[in-house]
């Protein structure tokens, strides 16, 4: 959840930094929001907003607070420790699916997290490779080449899905219906019929992993699912609930961040001949590329929410305790302070990889960070390979990112391309 507003009430806030804030409510700000929060890294780095739930909100923008705050034990990731906040924002249908180790603190966290750990290994995301490639020149096979056409619902989008169910276990007939359920979790926003899909796409949700659940534990077969149905540790499996949250996370978030990720990518490329030259000059220079460009438009703006357990002062900011906080990822990954001309991209820049925090950082760092390079790498080294001519078919000026109000990703809501000019 992305918009807000900052309070004038409050007198926290000048003129000019309200307004800056109250710009975020603008379809202008979810075309382009890097202004806004530059204005903020500047005037407000640590910015009470008041976004429409009602439910006071603080903003961090700049890098080395958003970093610490990242990783702050202070600031609690268990929802249902704030379950009144919670409830005002996504209602009942959410929390039956947020029982797992993204919205868990220590030493819950930790039990969840070495759990997943011990099935979610390098080893097995490294098996998929073969597996991946195939299902990227499949993909690749059935786009068209001589006119113009949506790049993100024919490649970006099916190609993590199908990995996704791969990886877990979801039977191909049923993969279609699992990804519309996520795509309206995705973009829902507030408001009466907006809430009302939200909880009929989650109770499906809940309900389709329950059953496939039970399926898996009756006939278990390779998949991380199957995996995770017995996994155990010093402290016992995954509960019911555990499970079917924790598989609802890795489907969700699984492929929805690195499909807009990729449209990211193919975007700036294409939009910057040069940039593009050099960062396929070999694997390292697409991969560094890769890399510069989470560090510029990650398809994850902000960071889910924390909540502050005690009374907590940053930047000579008091955030009261049971107060909600977000990291802005973008706004702390174009922080003048840590990358030099942080608004240029530049596929050679040395520190992107060390220095972004778009897989987060600390105890919540993304488990599926090595799944999401993978894919990202072999999608635009077999993208370009294929279609090394490949254009936008609009001007980059053009292009039409996401407006959708309180969108839970940064991405492009269409891109254009021809894969053949010729």
């Amino acid at each position: 959840m992305t918009q807000a507003f900052a309070s004038e009430e409050s007198g926290a806030l000048s003129r000019e930094e309200a307004a800056a804030a109250a710009a975020a409510c603008s379809r202008e700000f979810r075309a382009n929001p890097h202004p806004v929060y530059a204005t903020l890294r500047e005037t407000a780095p640590v910015c009470p907003m008041s976004p429409p739930h009602g439910v006071e909100t603080y903003l961090i923008t700049r890098y080395d607070d958003g970093r610490a705050a990242l990783a702050d034990p202070r600031l609690s990731k268990d929802m249902y420790g704030a379950i009144d906040a919670y409830h005002r924002i996504f209602g009942d249908s959410s929390i039956a699916l947020d029982d797992n180790m993204l919205f868990s603190d220590p030493p819950k966290h930790t039990r969840l997290r070495r759990i997943v750990g011990s099935t979610f290994t390098p080893k097995r995301v490294e098996s998929l490779r073969t597996r991946i490639q195939e299902i990227t020149d499949g993909l690749l096979d059935q786009c068209p080449t001589s006119g113009p056409f949506n790049l993100l619902p024919e490649f970006c989008f099916p190609l993590p899905l199908q990995v996704i169910c791969e990886l877990l276990g979801v039977p191909e007939n049923e993969r279609k219906q699992a990804q519309e359920w996520s795509a309206t979790v995705a973009q829902t926003g507030f408001g009466p019929e907006a809430r009302k899909a939200l909880e009929i796409a989650e109770g499906n949700l809940r309900e389709y992993l329950a059953d496939l659940c039970v399926r898996k534990r009756k006939a278990p077969d390779s998949g991380l699912l199957s995996a995770l149905v017995t996994a155990k540790d010093q402290e016992g499996a995954l509960t019911d609930s555990e499970l079917v949250s924790t598989a609802w996370v890795l489907l969700f978030a699984g492929h929805k961040t690195t499909a807009y990720q990729i449209g990211n990518t193919v975007y700036h490329l294409l939009s910057r001949p040069e940039q593009k030259r050099l960062a396929l000059r070999d694997d390292a220079s697409l991969a560094a590329a890769i890399e510069e460009i989470f560090r510029f438009e990650s398809s994850v703006e902000n960071s889910t929410f924390r909540w502050a357990k005690e009374d907590i002062v940053i930047r000579d900011q008091l955030i009261p305790k049971g107060a909600l906080v977000q990291i802005s990822i973008t706004g702390a990954n174009r922080d003048p302070e840590v990358f030099a001309d942080p608004n240029e991209l530049d596929v050679q820049r040395p520190n992107a990889q060390a220095a972004h925090l778009a897989f987060g950082y600390g105890p919540h760092y993304c488990a599926g960070a090595p799944l999401a390079r993978l894919e990202i790498q072999l999608a635009l080294a077999t993208l370009f390979r294929r279609h090394p001519d490949m254009a936008l078919a609009v001007a980059p000026e053009d292009a039409r990112w996401m407006t959708v109000p309180f969108p839970a990703f940064r991405g492009l809501a269409e891109l254009p391309v021809v894969l053949d000019p010729s």
